[in-house]
């Protein structure tokens, strides 16, 4: 018999704010890999990453406009809101950690383990024990213990739960319709974003998730006809581009060129504490957790009430890129070698709203598809 675990429109705000958790503790990695290529060079990977990361953002505002829809109040810098890395993450079993680590087969090997399908054997299967050996960043956030045997499952017991309270709570969706975020802020090319209003719009956002990270019902493209993110990511481990009608390992597509040696050698999950006190690189690394906080409080300020600056916010995810360079291009100081990287160590002052946009003024790099 399946146990629910959402009961009520409390331990719905619980799952919809830990899954905006989740889909926010996946860009500091892509970030990262995208930003430790060389210039000019691994395009295909780059663009590949690149395009994801813009999707996750497509994702994270979905989560939100569910949220909003039922009332909640989505804060991105909440304490514990970006995790410490490595973390776990609650997608199958805890056999591994999610890092900030250069493009390279093993970040490459993560983002797949992160992205890929897996539909319990049945619905009594969707939720597990957690093992004693790992601490998921995000397990069920109302049964102590227990985790999910994907992401996709978590999604489904979301879903679930959406059907479950709103029969039995027909103002379930009673949020201001002001707050949502609609398509004319946010294009990603590979998807648009969805305004929630009742069971049926949730669905539909929840599910897009789902599906395009894994694949609609474990395949290789999602509803709308794009690749998976989880394909997406095995084209760099298989050296093809996929073709429709191909097997999911055998792409037959054009090939596709990776150099894993034009990328800056950057410590993997560097922390403030590896940077030299007093100096230059501190400094600077200390200014990029700022901005970066900066810019989940322009989130926040989008996801309350102001939709209009959600573009803005976008565009402030690629402005990151001169401050990423500034640490990336540089050895850090006793690390044999490795190179800088940012640590994703926000600091409480951050604080929400903004006033100015972090990084004003700096060159905007188009999103492209």
């Amino acid at each position: 018999m399946t146990v629910s675990t959402i009961e009520n429109r409390d331990d719905l705000l619980s799952y919809l704010n830990a899954a905006m958790a989740l889909e926010h503790a996946t860009i500091p990695p892509y970030l990262t890999a995208y930003y430790s290529i060389h210039s000019g060079t691994n395009s295909d990977a780059a663009h590949i990453i690149r395009v994801i990361a813009v999707e996750e953002m497509l994702h994270l505002t979905l989560v939100a406009n569910v949220l909003n829809a039922i009332g909640g109040e989505p804060d991105l810098t909440r304490p514990g809101f970006v995790p410490s890395y490595p973390a776990y993450l609650p997608d199958g079993e805890n056999d591994f950690t999610v890092d900030l680590r250069p493009f390279s087969p093993e970040a490459v090997e993560t983002f797949c383990k992160i992205e890929r399908p897996g539909q319990a054997p049945g619905a009594d299967s969707r939720l597990m024990t957690t093992s004693n050996s790992a601490t998921p960043l995000l397990s069920s956030p109302t049964a102590e213990g227990m985790r999910y045997y994907s992401i996709g499952e978590f999604y489904e017991e979301i879903i679930e739960g959406l059907e479950k309270v709103a029969a039995g709570n027909p103002a379930l969706f009673c949020g201001n319709p002001a707050r949502q975020v609609g398509p004319e802020s946010f294009y990603s090319g590979g998807g648009t974003v969805i305004v929630v209003s009742d069971l049926d719009s949730a669905r539909q956002a929840l599910r897009l998730i789902a599906d395009q990270g894994e694949g609609l019902d474990s395949g290789l493209y999602d509803a709308s006809g794009e690749l998976a993110h989880y394909y997406r990511f095995r084209q760099l481990q298989l050296g093809r581009y996929y073709q429709v009608g191909d097997h999911p390992d055998a792409p037959s597509g054009p090939l596709l060129s990776i150099s894993w040696d034009d990328v800056y050698d950057v410590k993997v999950n560097a922390r403030l504490a590896d940077y030299p006190t007093g100096s230059e690189l501190a400094r600077v690394a200390r200014d990029f957790n700022a901005d970066y906080g900066a810019f989940l409080a322009l989130l926040t300020k989008a996801f309350n009430g102001q939709p209009g600056v959600f573009e803005e916010a976008v565009w402030e995810m690629f402005r990151l890129r001169d401050a990423f360079n500034r640490l990336v291009c540089n050895p850090l100081p006793g690390s044999d070698g490795l190179h800088a990287a940012p640590t994703f160590e926000i600091p409480a002052e951050a604080g929400p709203n903004p006033q100015t946009p972090p990084g004003a003024g700096e060159t905007t790099q188009a999103v492209t598809r």
